[in-house]
């Protein structure tokens, strides 16, 4: 079968079916050979692994990550593609696609029985409006997981790695960082795809950890407590998690907590380290 990262042979195939774009799902084609080689190094596939793709397109990616794996699962949700990955994957055994929504898919069950419950890789080209939802189900999830390499908008890719102090730092960032090592490995230009996005892009890599990178007593309340530090930026965070109904917790016990770990009163939620949200929460969950 044609390489689909030659944009002619993408070209093609789109016109031999009709193609449409679907603004809906946020499609845009990868159309470079170098970008595809970089995710598949990236991602560290090996004849051992097996993949779990997501959004597939027309095949670009899988062709590249079929010859790298030893079984790759894409799951596209546009029924149009479909016909079209037939065509395109015709040639490889060791590829299953599944016409269904992502956040749908039982991805532990599929990892039982597909990979006898050991870690997969995931690998996507993901859409800008659904990026965090896909990324944090797959990370919250708990499913077996090596590592997640997905190409993403660039400011969202940036997003996920920085520290505290910076305006890009923030309920995203502090997630990813809990549970993965994230790492941008290339930065992608708007004109290696098809149709072209009105943003840069990039490829990110989340290795997962064994164990989140903090110890902390109650999870689902720490991160309740770091999307209210980030609800109202402007806020210092004694007046942010005050107003948060979910957290239960008083102005006076906020500043308490602050002067018990040696904080300001006045201090916002992106001066916070991982570490130091972690030790906030421990100290203003009730104890069940």
């Amino acid at each position: 079968m044609a390489n689909l990262g030659i944009p002619q042979n993408t070209i093609e195939i789109l016109q031999k079916y009709g193609f449409r774009f679907q603004k809906k799902y946020g499609q845009n084609f990868l159309i470079d050979t170098r970008v595809l080689e970089r995710i598949v190094e990236a991602a560290g596939i090996t004849k051992e692994d097996m993949v779990l793709e997501i959004g597939p397109g027309i095949g670009t990616m899988t062709q590249y990550l079929a010859e790298s794996a030893r079984e790759v699962v894409a799951v596209e949700i546009d029924n149009n593609l479909i016909p079209i990955l037939g065509e395109t994957l015709a040639a490889y055994d060791n590829v299953t696609v599944l016409n269904e929504d992502i956040l749908k898919v039982d991805i532990a069950k599929l990892v039982e029985e597909r990979n006898g419950g050991k870690p997969i890789k995931v690998v996507a080209n993901l859409p800008y409006y659904i990026t965090t939802p896909i990324v944090m189900g797959l990370l919250e999830s708990k499913v077996p997981l090596e590592s997640i390499t997905i190409m993403v908008q660039k400011e969202v890719a940036d997003r996920m790695q920085e520290g505290p102090g910076s305006k890009d730092y923030g309920a995203l960032s502090l997630a990813v960082q809990y549970y993965s090592k994230p790492e941008i490995v290339a930065n992608v230009p708007a004109n290696c795809f098809m149709p072209r996005p009105n943003v840069g892009s990039a490829v990110i890599r989340l290795t997962r950890y064994q164990e989140p990178l903090v110890a902390v007593k109650d999870e689902k309340y720490m991160f309740n407590l770091i999307r209210a530090s980030f609800n109202q930026r402007r806020k210092t965070l004694a007046n942010g998690l005050s107003h948060a109904p979910e957290l239960g917790v008083s102005r006076e016990d906020v500043v308490a907590v602050l002067q018990q770990v040696g904080l300001s009163e006045t201090i916002r939620g992106e001066a916070l380290t991982l570490d130091q949200f972690a030790e906030l929460s421990d100290l203003l969950g009730k104890e069940e």
